[in-house]
């Protein structure tokens, strides 16, 4: 009987980088959120497919952004004038089941399971697979890539006004 392929588990560091990215989001700590990104324009990628073999070169996707409009959507969420997000929701989100899918010397890639709750005048729930990748320079890490698989994303989605 063979078993099944393992993956390593990422360090400490990486996953309380990955928990604090997680909760600065759910606490609206947007600008914090932001300074987490890498600076490069063309490494950052921040998306959220449609499906999950989509070509972002070819299909849409809910979000499809690199650092200058993170940059912008964060402005955006810092005004406060997101009639989507009045009364602001509140979130919170747990992350389980991290893996490395990748490394090099100077980055790292984990696959998680999440699940996001969101409670703003009804409550909703939000799940899927999160892939992140962490380029580490010395002891400064920063995020270059997020990419969320929601496992509804096939189908009619609520808005997506916030972080996911």
């Amino acid at each position: 009987m063979t078993r099944p392929a393992t993956r390593p588990m990422p360090d400490a560091d990486i996953l309380a980088f990955l928990y604090l990215e997680a909760r600065l989001a759910d606490e609206g700590r947007y600008s914090e959120w932001e300074s987490l990104w890498a600076d490069d324009d063309d490494a950052v990628v921040y998306r959220v497919p449609m499906h999950p073999d989509d070509d972002p070169r070819t299909t849409l996707a809910y979000i499809n952004d690199n650092r200058r409009r993170i940059k912008s959507r964060v402005a955006q969420l810092n005004t406060g004038n997101r009639h989507s997000q009045t009364p602001p929701s509140v979130m919170r989100r747990l992350i389980s089941n991290s893996e490395i899918i990748d490394q090099t010397p100077d980055s790292v890639t984990v696959e998680s399971n999440f699940a996001l709750f969101e409670y703003r005048l009804r409550q909703r729930f939000w799940a899927g697979r999160v892939i992140h990748t962490v380029r580490r320079s010395g002891e400064e890490l920063r995020l270059v890539r997020k990419v969320v698989h929601l496992i509804d994303a096939g189908g009619a989605l609520d808005t997506l006004a916030f972080l996911i």
